[in-house]
């Protein structure tokens, strides 16, 4: 299955409330992106600057049993959960009030309150552990979703492979979202895959899988709810590939010299998700050019005072190092 039906506006409040979830990812992570340049955010930073409408759009369809895992390019991921951005940014800094206690930095956060079962740094490694997650849901019989994200730099790893042959096998309740944004660290989609539709990837499983426009949240809203119903079904798992583009380097000290300067500027020009709802917010009266100004005020707001939370926090202990490493149950 490719594509669907032609994606709806819906409801005007739901349209609001996607544009100000995804204009507090983008805020903050250009925040991210200035304390990475002053020296106060350490070791690797993915920014996840020109995705946001795809776990938005996801989480559009989530309830409060289902699960949430991605990659190291987990920001974005953690602001849709719910996850206080005071929390993720002082966990950024490594801070003690920071949601891994500062031990885990920009890509290992973790909210067991929120199911939010980490940014991991591995690349796919993540895959395999979210196929656990949605194995324990069916076990406990609780209803609950996993939706494990990737990268299409993910998909030739060979533990993802085994990861949704398992799936299929057991009928897991799993959508596997792969987040296309067309390079792989350097490399384009097309040099490193030879099945250019990544999604097809589900044909040999038997899985259903569809492609959708993951610059459009109300694309990804409307294909989420489709693959998150067949999931909570009970009809086993499901891919998701949606077609995104990120802005910046792979990572903060990436030039991103393997594209040029006017691709990128055409797709801010021509498929920013943000300022194309905005487009459709002030087209169908959802909202006026002042109101819409005044969410950005409200959202940098939220995030100077998470900057400011996260530089003020103490920094943990050295013998923080010794807790969290050994669960007895």
């Amino acid at each position: 299955m490719n594509g669907g039906a032609a994606p709806s506006d819906g409801d005007p409040a739901e349209l609001l409330a996607f544009y100000r979830e995804m204009l507090l990812i983008r805020r903050f992570e250009e925040r991210a992106g200035q304390l990475y340049g002053m020296g106060l955010i350490g070791g690797f930073c993915h920014l996840y600057i020109g995705q946001e409408a795809v776990v938005v759009g996801m989480q559009a369809s989530a309830g409060p049993k289902d699960a949430l895992i991605t990659s190291y390019r987990d920001h974005g991921h953690m602001l849709a959960c719910g996850m206080d951005p005071k929390g993720v940014m002082a966990e950024l800094t490594g801070r003690r009030s920071g949601y891994s206690k500062g031990k885990g930095g920009s890509m290992h956060m973790f909210s067991r309150d929120r199911n939010f079962f980490g940014g991991h740094g591995i690349v796919g490694a993540q895959v395999p552990i979210g196929t656990g997650i949605a194995f324990a849901q069916k076990y406990r019989g609780d209803g609950g979703v996993t939706a494990a994200y990737m990268g299409d730099g993910a998909l030739n790893q060979g533990q993802v492979h085994e990861a949704l042959n398992l799936a299929a096998l057991w009928s897991l309740p799993i959508v596997f979202v792969i987040e296309n944004n067309r390079y792989g660290m350097g490399t384009s989609v097309e040099r490193a895959s030879a099945l250019p539709e990544l999604h097809r990837v589900a044909e040999p499983f038997g899985m259903p899988s569809a492609q959708t426009d993951g610059m459009d949240v109300v694309a990804v809203r409307d294909a989420g709810r489709i693959a998150m119903e067949h999931c909570r079904a009970g009809d086993g798992p499901y891919v998701l590939e949606a077609l995104t583009y990120r802005y910046r380097g792979h990572s903060m000290s990436d030039p991103a010299k393997y594209r040029s300067k006017e691709e990128v500027a055409e797709m801010r020009a021509e498929h920013d998700p943000i300022q194309n709802l905005r487009t459709r917010l002030i087209t169908i009266g959802a909202a006026d050019e002042e109101s819409l100004k005044e969410i950005d005020r409200d959202i940098r707001t939220v995030v100077a005072d998470a900057a400011e939370f996260a530089q003020n926090s103490p920094e943990p202990d050295p013998e923080e190092l010794l807790t969290d490493v050994l669960v007895e149950a």
